[in-house]
């Protein structure tokens, strides 16, 4: 649909930022521009600012994540039929027996919904800690759903699993060193609990991507064949052979290329049939993690990609350990899997407001004329009318001459202020206009390619990138970005997200992009009206790995379900309210009762010395408590979007 100022269309829009390719069928643009959800791509939807507007009305604002819980049940159920649906194509003798990793998403709200998902497929769950696995000692529901213990592990931590199996729970300790052997052969007799154990190898086969040195040989977990051998000779001797169930790997976190896949499961495969073969009874295959999130929508082997869909990396799992052991003439195992990222990261996003627009041609020099004009500021002004018509790319060297010609004269104390602000602002528009008509021109030399992004604005969102996109920061992980509104408006601004902390990299300067990274991403211009960008597929890791950078915490979060009754209705479920200010600062060791007498005995010390008014005195401790109490997040005051209602 085009609107009638222009020539612009919500299909242009969707094409620009990508939904369909990286959205997965889940979103989509409707005919006014606002970005719809569908949890179960079954033709129901939901406007992601009709939830934002819901979330307002109960008090909380952007910064803010929404949770599509149906989604999350949805991505659960799909794994699940794809590796059922692999496995009754390829003849498997065996089952399906995942596990999702709890360190992805530690939240109750989260596990909660995927234990409920999982009931009817016995999915289980991974632990890597002793505080995961008491989260899933206490959820885990069901004798043939699996609890994978991985991970260090001290004494505490194998006795909690013991008292596990005491209680009837499939619950498989992972070996990940020789001396983590030792302390569960002498616990196991100790207590009087045979123990189900699996070994972790370290493959030859390495990951690809952001996480490929987290495996191979210099991998910090897992045993090498040798000390596999020396695993074995441990059982044997503790008369422990029976406890030998499952051969785990993995070969990192969101592998790109199926290719590593396979031959990661070809060579894990091996080791388990030459475990077979030696008379232990094992049981199950586990291939870890790794299964990837398609980040840009390209279906390439680019590390924020993949070159496959999750119902072929179900069928090579499958396929590729049915032909190792046919060829060993060993009976197939039960496969696990420990995919934690695919689940999760689809059913979340974060919502932010942008409030203010910084643009460097417009705030440098424009309003402050020189009274009189340094030669270098008049050399520019000639540049920028080019009435001798010099080329795109001499114009800009020449520019870039007089922009550093203005800057040592200003050091050596020639040019005064104004005279540099108008030459800075001279060279900006000089480079705007360069670009203006490489853009019209389709070519543009190598020299230029940069133009765009040195001339990107600055849109400041009310958001932290330290507390909900740390892997952004850290990793320089890719994360889909778009407005949620005006999508049947042409976007025209060249922008760079930064964020409200008060570090100089807490931005987001790098975008998805069909080819490439993009340096900036082009939005709207900003009017009276509040804007909302949604950053997308943050459900693993960001929700829990967020520290807090300049105490800002945690954001409000809703929970949102379709509502059965109505076409494209929905409820918020559960809503969160983010940090506090005293929250925050109580988890770092101080206490709210304590400042806030601090605070009173230097108000009443000021009042005493006549410094401040009684009653003055009274409006600043009260100013002061009261701040306590509110959220960390800067308080916009906007008028509010009028957006049309779909529930």
């Amino acid at each position: 649909m085009k609107t009638k100022s222009s020539s612009w269309s919500v299909a242009q829009s969707d094409d620009l930022y990508g939904f369909k390719r990286w959205g997965n069928g889940h979103l989509s643009v409707d005919d006014d521009g606002f970005v719809a959800m569908q949890p179960l791509t079954d033709g129901r939807s939901v406007r992601i600012v009709d939830v934002v507007n819901e979330a307002r009305s109960m008090g909380l604002k952007a910064p803010m994540v929404i949770r599509f819980q149906d989604l999350l049940r949805h991505r659960v159920i799909q794994l699940n039929e794809l590796f059922n649906k692999a496995i009754k194509e390829e003849g498997y003798k065996g089952s399906y027996r995942g596990v999702f990793p709890i360190k992805v998403n530690q939240l109750r709200e989260v596990v909660d919904e995927i234990v409920a998902a999982g009931k009817d497929y016995n999915y289980g769950l991974e632990a890597g800690s002793k505080p995961e696995l008491m989260i899933a000692l206490a959820m885990h529901e069901g004798s043939q759903r699996l609890i994978i213990c991985n991970g260090y592990k001290d004494n505490d931590y194998i006795r909690l699993a013991l008292l596990g199996r005491k209680l009837g729970k499939k619950i498989i300790l992972v070996v990940e060193q020789l001396s983590e052997l030792d302390e569960i052969i002498r616990l196991s007799a100790e207590t009087g609990v045979k123990p189900l154990i699996g070994f972790r190898a370290k493959l030859q086969t390495r990951g690809e991507g952001k996480w490929a040195l987290s495996s191979g040989e210099n991998a910090k977990f897992g045993l090498n064949t040798a000390e596999i051998l020396f695993a074995i000779e441990k059982l044997r001797a503790a008369k422990l052979t029976q406890s030998l169930r499952l051969v785990h790997f993995h070969i990192g976190s969101q592998v790109p290329n199926i290719l590593t896949i396979k031959n990661a499961v070809v060579e894990a495969s091996r080791v388990y049939c030459q475990l077979a073969k030696m008379g232990f009874p094992m049981g199950y295959l586990d291939v870890g993690g790794g299964l990837g999130i398609d980040y840009d929508g390209s279906r390439t082997n680019f590390e924020s990609s993949m070159n496959y869909s999750m119902e072929e990396y179900a069928r090579d799992v499958v396929f590729n350990i049915r032909e190792i052991c046919n060829s060993m003439d060993v009976e197939v195992p039960d496969i696990v899997s420990e995919s934690g990222r695919a689940i999760v990261a689809p059913h979340s996003l974060l919502v932010v407001e942008v409030f203010e627009r910084i643009n460097k041609r417009e705030s440098l020099g424009q309003q402050h004329q020189p009274e009189e004009k340094h030669k270098v500021v008049q050399d520019l002004e000639t540049l920028l009318r080019n009435k001798t018509k010099l080329g795109r790319l001499e114009r800009f060297h020449d520019a870039l001459q007089k922009k550093d010609e203005a800057f040592s004269l200003f050091n050596l104390g020639y040019l005064d202020l104004e005279n540099r602000a108008a030459a800075e602002s001279l060279f900006w528009q000089i480079c705007e206009q360069i670009a203006k008509e490489g853009r019209k021109a389709g070519y543009q030399p190598e020299e230029l390619h940069e133009l765009d992004t040195l001339l990107a604005d600055q849109y400041v969102c009310n958001f932290s990138v330290f507390q909900s996109l740390l892997d952004h920061w850290a990793l320089k992980q890719l994360f889909p970005i778009a407005p949620l509104h005006r999508l049947n408006e042409k976007p025209t601004v060249n922008a760079i997200l930064v964020d409200i902390t008060c570090d100089s990299d807490g931005k987001i300067a790098s975008f998805i992009d069909l080819q490439d990274v993009k340096d900036y991403i082009t939005l709207h211009p900003l009017n009276k009206q509040p804007y909302y960008l949604g950053i997308f597929l943050t459900g693993a890791y960001q929700d829990i790995m967020g520290d807090l950078h300049n105490l800002f915490g945690r954001v409000n979060e809703v929970h949102v379900f379709l509502e059965d009754d109505e076409p494209n209705g929905f409820y918020i479920e559960e809503a969160l309210s983010g940090s506090r200010i005293a929250d925050v600062i109580e988890g770092v060791q101080y206490q709210q009762e304590d400042l806030c007498r601090k605070m009173k005995a230097q108000i009443d010390a000021a009042t005493k010395k006549d410094m401040v008014k009684p009653r003055e005195g009274v409006r600043l401790l009260e100013l002061y408590e009261s701040q306590m109490l509110n959220k960390t997040y800067l308080n916009i005051e906007k008028k509010a979007a009028k957006a049309k209602r779909s529930h």
